[in-house]
């Protein structure tokens, strides 16, 4: 029961968004739900130049992640609803819509969903600081995240009595009060991953895998609800990658990266695994990293560039590599990542 209970939901959100993306897909191109303008009209280098699309970027909906959270909603909404006009035994074991596992995963999933979704409609209107990716905007995203995390972070202390934090090999380790900072930090860091979205099936891919590790790890500890709704995310994913495979019909957006990034980081601490979690999704600490690594050696080492370009995905890009060999491999190692992560915390725990 317990399996079907994962299952269930992950395969009803694929088939919601297979079912719900040709409405959606027609309202986004009826709008012109795309970019107004292409980076390349910014100071970027002649390396980005030289492998940027930018008929793609103005020509292609940016708010896709609609399709992932909206599929979401529906499955929680059709399984609740059955277990409560129908409540039997079996539509209560499949509902996985919990206050104690999975109210405040779903909480921050659209609520963080939301801010992305604002950012990207600023995009396609064109007009403000959102439109031109000012640095100012930038830091206001910042402090919105930063204001999320420490409403959930409260909420995990005070409210259900979260400090420790499972130390591989080792125990737990009580945080106390510092768990707060900890775990702002924590959900800063997993949203920069949102940098991955940058070639057509590359996030999609990335992330399923991602949330799927998680689906697993929440099972073997017993947590049901949360493994449910790991892999109602998964299969919304999935119906999303359909779509975005090369020549992408949408991309994803903010409104999807914001909200994968943020309830991952959750999920994480709810399973009481964030120390496997740069493992389990290396692709996109590797992806962070290239960036970071990127900035301090341009800032403090006389302009010099590590990469020729970053992210790290579009390094390889501007060796020549075609972007079907880059997203491919990035599969691949995401695979290995989350299967090596999962296998650790098992055998740790």
């Amino acid at each position: 029961m317990d399996i079907l209970k994962i299952i269930l939901p992950t395969v009803l959100t694929f088939f919601i968004g297979i079912g719900i993306t040709p409405f959606f897909t027609r309202y986004f191109y009826k709008y012109k739900m795309w970019k107004k303008s292409p980076r390349t009209e910014a100071n970027t280098s002649d390396a980005f130049n030289s492998i940027h699309n930018a008929s793609e970027e103005t020509s292609t909906p940016r708010v896709g992640g609609i399709i992932i959270w909206i599929s979401v909603l529906l499955a929680v909404c059709v399984i609740y609803l059955l277990s409560s006009i129908f409540p039997t035994e079996l539509t209560a074991k499949l509902n996985f819509f919990s206050r104690s596992q999975t109210l405040v995963p779903l909480a921050a999933f659209f609520l963080a969903a939301i801010v992305g979704l604002i950012e990207d409609l600023s995009h396609v209107a064109g007009r403000g600081l959102v439109a031109n990716d000012s640095l100012v905007y930038r830091k206001i995203k910042i402090v919105l995240i930063t204001l999320i995390a420490l409403l959930i972070s409260f909420w995990f202390y005070y409210k259900l009595d979260y400090s420790f934090i499972h130390i591989p090999f080792d125990g737990s380790l009580n945080l106390g009060i510092f768990f707060i900072p900890f775990f702002i930090m924590v959900m800063l860091a997993t949203f920069s991953t949102s940098v991955i979205d940058g070639i057509d099936g590359l996030a999609g891919g990335v992330l399923a895998t991602t949330f799927a590790a998680f689906s697993l790890i929440a099972f073997m500890n017993q947590q049901i609800d949360i493994s449910a709704l790991s892999g109602a995310i998964a299969g919304a994913i999935l119906a999303f990658l359909w779509f975005n495979v090369p020549p992408a019909r949408f991309y994803m957006g903010e409104t999807g990266m914001l909200a994968l990034t943020v309830v991952l980081a959750v999920i994480a601490f709810l399973t009481d695994s964030v120390l496997v979690l740069p493992i389990i999704a290396l692709p996109l600490v590797l992806t962070t990293a290239s960036v970071i690594i990127q900035i301090i050696s341009y800032k403090f080492f006389n302009k010099r560039r590590v990469f020729k370009i970053a992210p790290l995905h579009l390094h390889f890009l501007a060796l020549g590599w075609p972007r079907e060999k880059v997203v491919m491999r990035y599969w691949i190692v995401s695979v290995i990542s989350a299967i090596t992560g999962v296998i650790l915390y098992l055998v740790s725990f």
